[in-house]
């Protein structure tokens, strides 16, 4: 007897009901300002997932031992951000209110204000713990506030200062910095170094990650919309990623911003694909 065939990210592929993280896709790039093709991020990380092995020996876990749920790519209104947005928050609805984590694959990074629009109602104490090499946060881009320029303003607007904790930007207008230091983010710049003291400060608080991949450096990670040299290697990432995972209670996650079109090697989609799985697998405690 044939199946149907459905392609999820290699190991995710429990039942609903019993899964305690669910992944889902939003391929959306409208508001991409340099080179777009993000909308084709989730799709390539998927399929190209196969690739890699479900086990880590980074961590010693395996996806096979844990129920992780791949829910799909959510068809997104392309050219329309407030429509787009709605949608990611209602798939980010149902997932909460099942009692599951919900984790996100971008599209570019105003995604996660969808996402971070419910988590905040279910979670108003909620933090943000913010890898990125750009500030992201801009008043508005062009007249537009709803950027990918702007997406940490925007979650500043829903739970005010001193509650996002940024990490490895080197790239910003001068106001965005300026902003940042009279005390509405803790803004790292650079590197991830003193993330161990930025745990501390949150402690239990229920926390929102989000991963920008071009946080790493461009040698690592050349295809993305809008490079930026001096960035984190892939084993910074990855540790990273496992201390936040392990010390912090994440209650909602992505990964965004890789544009597969952008590096033909197919090496940047592999990357993602290996810090997707780290990621999945720090989340099991």
């Amino acid at each position: 007897m044939l199946e149907q065939n459905v392609e999820t990210f290699i190991g995710c592929d429990a039942p609903y009901e019993n899964a305690e993280i669910v992944l889902f896709g939003a391929p959306f790039d409208s508001t991409t300002s340099y080179r777009p093709g993000t909308r084709f991020g989730s799709k390539s990380i998927r399929s190209e997932s196969y690739g890699l092995e479900t086990y880590s020996p980074y961590q010693d876990k395996d996806l096979t031992d844990y129920k992780v749920f791949d829910s799909g790519d959510i068809e997104l209104c392309m050219g329309n951000s407030v429509k787009a947005l709605d949608a990611i928050s209602e798939r980010t609805a149902i997932i909460l209110e099942d009692g599951k984590l919900p984790f996100m694959i971008g599209g570019e990074h105003l995604v996660t204000l969808g996402a971070f629009r419910e988590v905040v109602k279910k979670y108003p104490e909620v933090c943000v713990l913010h890898f990125d090499a750009h500030a992201d946060l801009r008043e508005d881009y062009l007249g537009e506030p709803l950027s990918h320029a702007c997406v940490l303003r925007r979650c500043h607007d829903l739970i005010g200062d001193n509650r996002i904790f940024q990490f490895g930007i080197r790239s910003g207008d001068r106001s965005e910095f300026t902003w940042s230091k009279e005390g509405h983010t803790k803004m790292h710049p650079f590197d991830l170094n003193d993330l161990d003291k930025a745990l501390e400060e949150i402690g239990d608080r229920p926390v929102y990650f989000t991963i920008d991949l071009d946080v790493l450096d461009v040698s690592v990670f050349p295809g993305t919309g809008t490079p930026e040299a001096g960035g984190v290697s892939f084993m910074e990432l990855i540790r990273a990623v496992i201390m936040a995972c392990g010390k912090l209670t994440i209650v909602g996650c992505d990964v965004n911003e890789l544009n597969p079109m952008l590096d033909q090697s197919g090496a940047s989609t592999a990357v993602a694909c290996k810090v997707v799985r780290e990621f999945l697998l720090a989340l099991q405690k």
